[in-house]
This record gives C-alpha cells, structure tokens and sequence, in this order.
C-alpha cells in the first residue's frame, strides 16, 4: 500500500497513459462492482463527487435514499497489466459515503475499517495472510463455464500432470506487477484445484488484495480458455475450496501471540484470541461461510474442519497453530470459504478474538489428536462441538449472537440475514438433480 497524494495520482495517470480508471467497491455479498471514468473525469472522482444509485446494489441504500458518492483510496491505485500498454486501465478502491458527507453503514470497507480502528484504539495492528483456493475448468463450445476437467492432478502435481499451471503461473507475475507478494503457489488435493498464499499484511490491504486476486484469477483464467470459481464446493466427492486466514497482533512492532517461556510458544493473549474466536465462531459462521453452498464443504471426510477445536499439531480442528514461533507466530481459522465476503470476514475475525482478550475467555484444551477418527462419544466427552450444518443453521446463531451483529452493524445485519434468509428458502424450494434420480422412478 502506497501513500499516494492527489499530486502523484495525476502525474502518474499522465506519465502512464492511463485512460481509463474503474473506481471500484464491494457489495455485501462480497461482489466486486465498479465504476469506469476516462482521465479527463479524474479530477471529479479525486474530488470525491463520483455519484451512484445505491438502490441498484445488494445490502445497500433504499431507492428512496439511494444517491451515494464514491471517495477513492489513493493508496490503492494499481494499474491492469493484462489490459492495452496504451490507453492503460488503472483502479482505486472506494469508500462509499452519503451525500452529508457521513460514511454510508452498509460499506464492508467501513465495517472492517470500525474494527481495525477498534483495534488501533487498544494500541493493535491486525495482520493477515490469506491462503485462496479456487477451481480452474473447462468452458464449453460457447465459452460458458462448466464443472469439467481433462485433468486428473492432485496435491503439489506439476505439470503436465498440472493443466492450470500456465495459468497459474501467469496470474501469479500479474499479482506480483500489481504490487502483491505472492509467497507459495501450487496445485491443490483436487483436480483442477489450486492455491495462491499471499504474504501478510495489514488487515485492510489484505481484504482488499482478495477482491484484486479474485478480479485478477478470473481474467488470466479466461485468457487461458478456462473458468476461474470461487464457489465453495463445485464438485460432489472431491475437497472444496477454502480461504485459511493466518492472523496475528502486533504491538509497538512486537507480535504479541508470540511468547518463548510457553509450553506451546502461545501468550496468553493468543489463548485469549483463540477463545473469542471459539465461543463466537456459530454466529460467525453466516460471514464466514455464506453460501448454501459453503455447508456442502463443511463434511466429514474432505480435510474440511467440522468440528469447533483447536490444535498446535494437527489440521482437523477449527483453528490451527502453525510450528513457526516468534514474530511469525500465528493462528489459522480454516473454516472461511473462498465465496466469503473478505472485509466481513476478517471484521467478525478480529472483534471475536479482542472480545476473547478483553473479557479473557480461556479456550478449550488443545486437541493435538484427529478428531475427524474420533466417536461421537469421544468428542462429546471433550466437550467438542459441531459448527453449524446448514445456512439456515448458521443464520439462526447469528441472530442469537448480539456481539457479532453489532460488528457488522444493524444496516448489514438486517439486510445481510434478510438476504440469506431468502437464499435459503430458494434452495428449499428447489428440486435438484439428486432428488430426481433417488425419488422419480421408486415412488
């Protein structure tokens, strides 16, 4: 993230050849939207007077009150390297405000820009490192997309094993010259799966570089002849996707989850944050898995957590400690899915570990043994919950979470239950494909 003043935007979209720029944000559900300007209109967007209907997008304004004004991040100018070397396509990404100059309560960016000030106020800084897994398939004769692959690679495959790896190397150096660090990338358990880690950062540039990956993964994809999904499970009997967050605090330069005279390496406060995390992660789950979808990952047997635990040494719980100590010292919530609305996502993500901090909520004992082998009287006798089975589920504990509604505020809250409340009674009322084949021909 750069400090760019206006000063530096105009020159650089001048010495660039820049002419178009997309002033872009993110609905609630997590959808990139955006505005395109010519460079002539730049000076209007800088002066933060770049108006929309917010009527028109999911979560925000009513139409009675829908006239909302778009002010540019500057910092987050990058130009698109797969767009023309002349007439160049840049981007910012926008705050949304009303026009009393107030900043509008239903923006994610503001609702992840609350926590982190939050944060700030108790002297934190809240880094992530985002691990986004995605499907590349084949598309069909009309180019649409399809849930079909000619390969058969698995983890950490290369080529020509690897179909994606071209692709994937190609979205990579794009990441790189838009200024990300990209510290792994490889093949993923199922075919045509892959994953793309990013090196941390603070909270708000990593929700942000998120949204740019996902832009960037879906364009190089379909350069390459394939389709680039998000979608949490598209393939039934293979591994979903997920998007691992890697959190730590930080405090005066210092990573605070770090302490060399522990058993595990862990200070209390990241037993504390572990314990937030635990005891909101039901109402939590709606944000962080938000998709009808998003519950067909959740099963036993696809390297899926199921189960609310945590571990410093084995990958079936909820929530991971990686071996690396000191100022890497880190803890990975494996639940997220790559369909999550990131800026929500790492919202509910830090205020329940602070809330865990504040009110020194211990968490359970580790679980350092597979809990997916595990009886269901053994995990009863360890106290080890389940995360909820469905989006209905999940919607119903958010409802009973007041701490986490208030995270996200009332306008999302209501709009964002609202909308999955409506997602859920569409899918209850649709007949599936499996239903047709189990039931048509014996009843």
């Amino acid at each position: 993230m750069k400090n760019h003043t206006r000063d530096d935007i105009e020159r650089l979209v001048k010495d660039e050849d820049v002419e178009f720029i997309r002033l872009q944000f993110t609905d609630m559900l997590g959808h990139l939207k955006n505005i395109a300007i010519t460079a002539n209109q730049l000076d209007k967007a800088l002066d933060n007077k770049c108006m929309f209907d917010g009527s028109a997008i999911d979560g925000f304004a009513g139409i009675e009150e829908s006239d909302l004004y778009l002010h540019p991040d500057l910092s987050t100018l990058a130009i698109f390297p797969w767009r023309p070397q002349q007439g160049k396509v840049a981007r910012m990404i926008c705050d949304i405000y009303r026009p009393d100059g107030s900043p509008f309560e239903g923006d994610p960016r503001l609702v992840l820009r609350r926590a982190i000030a939050t944060a700030k106020e108790l002297g934190y800084t809240f880094e992530v490192g985002p691990e986004c897994e995605f499907f590349l398939f084949d598309t069909d004769e009309n180019a649409m997309p399809t849930t079909h692959t000619h390969e058969q690679a698995g983890y950490f495959d290369i080529g020509p094993l690897d179909g994606g790896e071209n692709a994937r190397r190609e979205i990579v150096m794009t990441l790189e010259e838009m200024g990300m660090i990209i510290e792994a990338s490889h093949h993923e358990t199922a075919p045509a799966q892959h994953e793309i880690d990013f090196r941390y950062a603070e909270a708000l540039a990593a929700a942000d570089n998120i949204m740019t990956f996902k832009l960037a993964v879906r364009t190089i994809a379909k350069r390459h002849g394939l389709h680039a999904t998000f979608m949490p499970k598209p393939r039934y009997g293979v591994n979903g996707s997920g998007m691992h967050v890697n959190m730590s605090l930080h405090k005066d330069g210092k990573n605070i989850f770090e302490d060399g005279n522990d058993t595990d390496g862990l200070s209390r406060e990241a037993r504390c944050f572990i314990g937030g995390i635990l005891s909101h992660i039901k109402g939590m789950a709606a944000v962080t898995n938000q998709l009808v979808n998003s519950y067909k990952r959740l099963v036993p047997g696809f390297a899926a957590p199921v189960y609310i635990a945590w571990s410093t040494a084995n990958r079936s719980p909820l929530i991971r400690v990686p071996a690396e100590r000191g100022g890497s010292t880190r803890i990975e919530l494996r639940s997220p899915d790559s369909a999550a609305n990131p800026y929500l996502t790492l919202a509910v993500c830090l205020m329940a570990g602070l809330d865990g901090m504040l009110n020194h909520v211990e968490p359970p004992a580790s679980v350092n043994c597979n809990i997916y082998t595990m009886t269901d009287q053994e995990r009863r006798s360890l106290h080890i919950e389940n995360m909820p089975g469905t989006l209905a589920e999940a919607v119903e504990e958010l409802k009973k979470d007041p701490f986490i509604l208030n995270v996200l505020g009332r306008h999302v809250a209501e709009k964002y239950i609202a909308a999955k409340e409506k997602e859920w009674q569409q899918y209850r009322a649709y007949v599936s494909e499996w239903e047709i084949q189990e039931y048509l021909y014996r009843y």
